[in-house]
């Protein structure tokens, strides 16, 4: 299907499901209910985890085949931002040139700083993306104003030239939103369900079906012959430049395509919400798409949206959990039980939710390795070997003789 291999095509349908669904996954307790805190399927959040996980299979392109880690990815993301807002501010609302200046814009700025980073690895590397970052990220705070707003970030305005919009948006005397051919990336509808609400965005499934295409993409990378390149660069570099190869052009066609990647991400963020500010070139932005990386698993290609999705969802629900929610879950022990649980839980809630994340990438680095990934895969192999086990038990059963 589509070029990919029997697996390969059953991992994108999988992914395709997830995406399409999700409205239903991420909805699985009713509304006022005592659970309704761990649902998930409002527009923002869903939009963050298919943008985010645009951004770490774009990531994981470079890191997972090449074994170059970057600190400087986050630059890539605030630029497609700033070109995104941009676009609309001068051309039009529509997110089709937004969105290609942004990956375009972001593909040069990463065809230059890795031209210069690339002429080191290892630490080197990460350090010399990690500077170039942040002389990115203070160049737009402070140096750029004109041109990124600032510390109050680039927004739009109503005097903004917008050549194609300047007549409607006269018209209603208001600033156009970002749309589609006039489908509005802000529209939703929703669906009531008993005490269930559905609820279904058309920015939420547009970024979606652009993750879907990008995932396809990664998957082409993965098992294409540039793709077996990298690999052996991450595999032993130094035997490949002995046999008199010139690994860099594969490097850096690497890197310029994750940095593309991280563009693109910043261009939808962009699209569901228009303006762009320097936080995004924030080292710890580009530290963020790192954890999501191999929290679910390094050179995998599901893994990246997996930890994407995770983090996610850690810090915009994990994060709201407060001491009062806390007690009325516990409410049914004694009033000094429910005291001690509520202390011993809450610095692990709620604003210390970082450091429930980060027991859990100590404990996926040193038990698994593989993410997430290789923690389903240890589970399905559990679940193989009992289905074995139960089998080879009938079949001995039915070759012992009745006594």
């Amino acid at each position: 299907m589509l070029g990919l291999q029997k697996k390969d095509a059953s991992l994108l349908l999988l992914v395709f499901a997830l995406t399409m669904l999700a409205p239903f996954i991420l909805n699985p307790f009713p509304e006022g209910s005592g659970w309704a805190q761990f649902n998930a399927g409002y527009p923002d959040l869903m939009q963050r985890f298919v943008i985010f996980g645009i951004f770490a299979i774009g990531f994981n392109i470079l890191f997972g085949l090449t074994g170059y880690l970057s600190f400087g990815h986050a630059a890539f993301l605030g630029v497609g931002s700033y070109s995104a807002v941009w676009m609309f501010k001068l051309l039009s609302m529509n997110v089709i040139p937004a969105i290609a200046l942004a990956v375009i814009t972001s593909g040069l700025f990463a065809l230059l700083i890795g031209f210069i980073s690339l002429r080191r690895s290892g630490i080197y590397f990460s350090i010399l993306t990690l500077a170039f970052a942040q002389m990115s990220f203070a160049l737009a705070y402070s140096v750029l104003t004109p041109i990124t707003g600032g510390e109050t970030g680039l927004q739009l305005a109503l005097d903004d030239p917008r050549i194609l919009d300047s007549i409607s948006a006269a018209a209603g005397g208001n600033i156009p939103v970002p749309s589609l051919f006039g489908i509005e990336m802000r529209d939703s509808s929703e669906w009531s369900v008993g005490s269930w609400v559905f609820t279904f965005n058309n920015g939420y499934y547009f970024a979606a079906f652009i993750m879907l295409c990008s995932f396809y993409l990664s998957i082409r990378i993965f098992r294409s012959p540039f793709g077996l390149m990298l690999r052996a660069v991450k595999s032993n570099q130094q035997r490949l430049n002995y046999t008199g190869l010139n690994t860099r052009p594969y490097t850096l066609a690497a890197f310029v395509i994750s940095g593309m990647y991280a563009g693109l991400a910043g261009g939808l963020m962009a699209a569901m919400d228009p303006l762009a500010g320097a936080e995004r070139m924030f080292w710890t932005a580009s530290g963020e798409v790192v954890l999501m990386t191999i929290l679910g698993g390094v050179g995998t290609l599901i893994g990246p949206v997996l930890g994407a999705g995770m983090i996610k969802y850690m810090e915009n629900i994990l994060s709201k959990i407060n001491s009062d929610i806390l007690h009325t879950w516990f409410a049914f022990l004694p009033d000094g039980l429910e005291d001690f649980i509520v202390t011993i839980i809450y610095p692990f809630i709620g604003k210390g939710w970082h450091l429930t994340l980060g027991l859990l990438f100590m404990m996926v680095v040193i038990f698994l390795p593989g993410g997430l990934v290789e923690g389903g895969q240890k589970i399905a192999k559990l679940f193989k070997r009992g289905k074995k086990d139960d089998d080879g038990a009938k079949a001995a059963d039915a070759t012992t003789p009745a006594e």
